[in-house]
């Protein structure tokens, strides 16, 4: 099997790629491990930035997201039972988010490239990238119970933390940055209604509290936990309550409780690959960077990169320079740190550090109080939620 792109991994980087790559032109194989049910299904993200939005929409992919996605215009900041909103748009020259689950993304990209995409192949487990340093780089795959071979131009891993792509960059040439917190996320889907009608951030001396939705009926809730913790550890009634405790406000707003469906918990960390390119192969999304969920960049990131992929492979289809793919992987890392940056600073914002000292806890509150009282601050929170420039 032959094709310019060989895409490793159908989640919304690899996915919107190959959108991206047949509406200039050019065709691709997306090969993904899992069936498609899994791809579906599995939970992430739920917000996307105007950027993310716009290039869907640009793309082909934003019918759905348009009639069913939940524009946000803004975030309320918690704190000191205070309640903070942050104006998206005034703050911003327009911009919003859209709450749109990342199953959706998918199943909306996944109906268009069966439907006038290239090969889309489920249950093609990538084996190695061979030759990522040649001119014809080639996948190995296993498929239907026998081994096969993609060769390609290019190879773009969007395959994941644990995925073969990045495992094909010699270490000698690698360099991994990386932290990890002492903390996750205990999160549950709940068949209620949002309690408000903004995603909340709150802050509370017990630990961070997220109120985030999947739908107007389905609520997304979080709760700051130790490292390790078993999700089942908690019951409905001990989860309910203790949102209430760290949402609870001066003012007689009320958390509305529901039957909980599904719960997990999420550890938190920060990760970056340098660099994302070697020879003909690069990364994108998680087998590159991975932000804690706080600021809401993973998938928004993996968007961006496959977004300058494309543009780089158009570039150079158009002109015969390979000056774009060349500068890759530093343009992507500019906005990969930028958005390490914004959700390092979101997570030590609202989290409380098992050690943390009363001055360490009083600057917490001294920097919620800035971005509460100082335009400047809190447009800065602003611009880096709605997202940062793609390339």
């Amino acid at each position: 099997m032959r094709t310019t792109v060989g895409i490793i991994g159908a989640g919304p980087a690899g996915l919107l790629l190959a959108r991206l790559l047949r509406n200039a032109g050019i065709d691709s194989v997306v090969l993904e491990s899992r069936d498609r049910a899994y791809v579906e299904q599995r939970q992430r993200a739920g917000i996307l930035e105007q950027g993310t939005v716009n290039v869907l929409r640009a793309a082909g992919a934003g019918e759905r997201m348009d009639r069913e996605g939940l524009r946000h215009d803004g975030i309320e900041l918690r704190f000191a039972k205070r309640r903070h909103r942050v104006d998206f748009p005034a703050l911003t020259g327009g911009r919003s988010v859209m709450v749109y689950a990342q199953t959706e993304v998918c199943k909306d990209l996944i109906a268009l490239q069966l439907k006038e995409g290239g090969p889309l192949l489920f249950e093609a487990e990538a084996l190695a990238v061979e030759g990522a340093d040649t001119g014809n780089p080639r996948v190995r795959f296993r498929y239907e119970g026998s081994e096969d071979v993609l060769e390609c131009d290019y190879v773009v891993g969007c395959d994941g933390f644990w995925g073969v792509a990045r495992k094909a960059i010699p270490s000698e040439l690698s360099q991994a940055f990386e932290r990890t917190y002492p903390f996750g996320w205990l999160g549950i889907l709940a068949d209620v209604a949002p309690s408000h009608d903004e995603l909340v951030y709150a802050r509370h001396d017990r630990g961070f509290a997220l109120l985030s939705m999947r739908s107007p009926s389905v609520s997304r809730l979080y709760l700051q936990v130790p490292e390790g913790t078993d999700a089942e550890a908690w019951s409905d009634d001990e989860i309910w309550a203790e949102l209430e405790r760290r949402f609870e406000t001066d003012d007689d707003w009320t958390l509305a409780r529901g039957p909980i469906t599904q719960k997990s918990v999420t550890p938190m960390r920060s990760y970056v690959h340098e660099p994302m390119r070697h020879g003909r192969l690069f990364l994108a999304g998680d087998a590159a960077h991975i932000v804690p969920p706080t600021g809401a960049k993973g998938l928004n990131l993996a968007v961006g990169d496959v977004v300058t992929f494309a543009r780089a492979l158009t570039h150079e289809k158009e002109t015969g320079s390979p000056e774009l793919l060349d500068a890759y992987s530093a343009t992507c890392l500019r906005r990969v740190w930028q958005a390490e940056r914004f959700s390092y600073d979101m997570t030590t914002l609202l989290h409380r550090l098992p050690d943390a000292t009363p001055f360490e806890e009083r600057l917490q509150l001294a920097r919620l109080e800035r971005i509460a009282g100082s335009r400047a601050a809190e447009t800065d929170l602003a611009e880096g939620y709605t997202g940062f420039p793609f390339g």
